[in-house]
């Protein structure tokens, strides 16, 4: 797939079945409890059912793709772990050890670990673009094409040490601000290295200039394969109906990517976390995302979105499983 099949990708995309909601909206109403009190909850089901088109809606089969790729602006000093780490963690991943494992086995969700060539870095992008078109194009694809069309729900996630810096990077080229607005402590840097890694974000978009004022320009020059991909697999779900629970900053700096060149390219997506890297919050306000859940988290690889998942499902349960009044012969509430 090219930049040009990307693009064609967005033409006339499923939109939110309306018929769906309204029908779960009206069941919502008859169930036996006060008038919204279930809160977020009862938001969740009715959005839910119009993405999958259905009533009840469902998150039985959840397909949880996590992507890793290596970063070359790692030369420079932006994480406190190196580059090979990526590498180790995906044999974790691969033997059942890694926090995603135990929350993806928890939730009975098929977990899938997608390697994208961490053997071959992206080019370190203070100087050149991370990536060439092609590159850029086969990650995506990749991400496009791991998506399963029987899934009820997706979520995307990613490891890659220096990812937070290309998700910084990439925030700032699409939403503007300084470096230091986007720039966190990822893997664990001081006030210093945070402050260093700012400098290195500086040094990209002043490279780069204005052929950044394109989303998937922007993706190509500052991103990175895992970022790619997981833009893919967001558009795919979009293509199939399939709602998506967003992880951390890294997976929501790339969906970015699609809600910038697109608005409402998002609006199949629901932020599952907000992370405690200080530019994931600001980018959510950006969007228009209003996180399930605030627990302080940072790890990525889809770790807070598996949690979040549990939110959904509960959602659901309630949505689904819930008498009416009518069938319990209960009293409605007088006005």
């Amino acid at each position: 797939m090219n930049y040009r099949d990307i693009t064609k990708q967005f033409q006339n995309p499923p939109g939110f079945d309306e018929d769906a909601a309204h029908t779960a909206q009206r069941r919502q109403e008859n169930l036996t409890k006060p008038h919204g009190s279930l809160g977020r909850l009862e938001e969740l089901a009715v959005w839910c059912a119009g993405w999958q088109g259905h009533n009840p809606p469902a998150a039985d089969v959840v397909q949880i793709l996590v992507f890793a790729g290596n970063h070359g602006v790692t030369t420079r000093g932006v994480s406190a772990f190196p580059s090979e780490v990526t590498v180790q963690m995906v044999a974790n991943f691969a033997a059942g050890g890694a926090a995603i494992n135990q929350l993806a086995n928890q939730q009975n969700a098929d977990l899938t670990v997608i390697d994208l060539e961490l053997e071959t870095p992206t080019a370190d992008f203070t100087v050149e673009p991370a990536m060439s078109e092609e590159i850029c194009a086969a990650a995506f694809t990749r991400g496009f094409d791991a998506v399963r069309l029987e899934a009820d729900v997706l979520i995307v996630g990613e490891m890659g040490i220096g990812n937070t810096t290309a998700a910084a990077a990439l925030s700032c080229a699409l939403y503007g601000g300084e470096p230091l607005d986007w720039t966190g402590p990822g893997t664990g840097l001081d006030p210093a290295g945070v402050a260093a890694k700012a400098r290195v974000i500086a040094t990209a978009i002043a490279c780069h200039g204005e052929d950044l004022g394109n989303s998937f320009e922007a993706l190509r020059r500052v991103g990175g394969r895992e970022l790619a991909a997981i833009v893919g697999a967001i558009l795919a779900a979009r293509q199939k109906r399939i709602p998506v629970i967003l992880d951390g900053f890294v997976a929501t700096a790339a969906a970015a990517v699609l809600e910038h060149a697109h608005p409402g390219a998002l609006d199949h997506c629901v932020a599952g976390h907000v992370s405690e890297e200080p530019g994931h919050r600001r980018l959510l306000e950006c969007l228009g995302k209003t996180p399930l859940l605030d627990l302080g988290m940072r790890l990525g690889e889809a770790s807070g979105a598996a949690v979040a998942l549990s939110i959904l499902r509960s959602a659901l349960v309630t949505h689904n499983g819930m008498a009416t009044f009518e069938e319990a012969a209960v009293s409605r509430e007088t006005q």
